[in-house]
């Protein structure tokens, strides 16, 4: 049996979100194979020889916890991207960021994050505000062609990561694994990962981490 637990992440180091943090939940599950929301350049072999040859630690926050497990640990490391997030993402974000309405969601979930770290990325709660501000900025967008791209664009960038770790799952052997995404992928990938219960032939059950 694959056993994979699910873990919602950020990126970047915001108070008790941060790589001690992360590696302290890794270290309780002990997996034996680490899905990471990545693609193959996030980590490259030149990073590789900066953290073995000098301890140089990643700049992102899941990695730097990654290494931090690869101390003491033997394990698989697997990125499941096949894309990073497109131009018209990043142009969404820099139109949107404008809005002060916005800008105050954005500021109370950085709040939470900082004061409550990981419990906080795997609640229901950062499920509810996550969809809040996605709505905003909906309506910020106004059903525009550029809302449509990013929704399209979004949707391109998280169905090959199931489906990548399903068919890692059907080609190897392990007991334990986690799969970590950012946070705001939460909602969808935890139904993604339902609908793969249904859909994929493969003998894998997961854990949602948090509540």
């Amino acid at each position: 049996m694959h056993h994979i637990t699910f873990i919602s992440t950020i990126h970047k180091k915001i108070g008790k979100c941060n790589p001690e943090e992360l590696h302290k939940i890794i270290e309780k599950i002990s997996p034996e194979v680490i899905f990471l929301e990545a693609i193959e350049e996030t980590y490259s072999q030149y990073n590789h020889l900066l953290f073995s040859k000098y301890g140089q630690f990643h700049n992102k926050l899941e990695i730097s916890a990654i290494q931090r497990y690869d101390i003491n640990h033997t394990f698989e490391y697997v990125p499941v991207c096949e894309i990073g997030l497109s131009e018209a993402f990043d142009r969404k974000i820099k139109f949107v960021a404008q809005f002060k309405e916005l800008q105050k969601l954005i500021d109370n979930f950085n709040l939470l994050v900082k004061e409550n770290g990981f419990d906080f990325l795997n609640s229901l709660k950062c499920i509810n505000l996550q969809e809040e501000m996605r709505i905003l900025e909906s309506h910020i967008l106004n059903d525009t062609e550029m809302d449509k791209v990013i929704q399209a664009d979004i949707e391109a960038y998280e169905e090959p990561m199931i489906q990548n770790i399903i068919s890692y799952c059907k080609r190897n052997k392990f007991k334990s694994a986690i799969f970590m995404c950012g946070a705001a992928h939460r909602k969808s990938i935890i139904e993604k990962i339902e609908n793969s219960k249904i859909e994929e032939e493969v003998n894998v059950s997961w854990t949602i981490f948090g509540n």
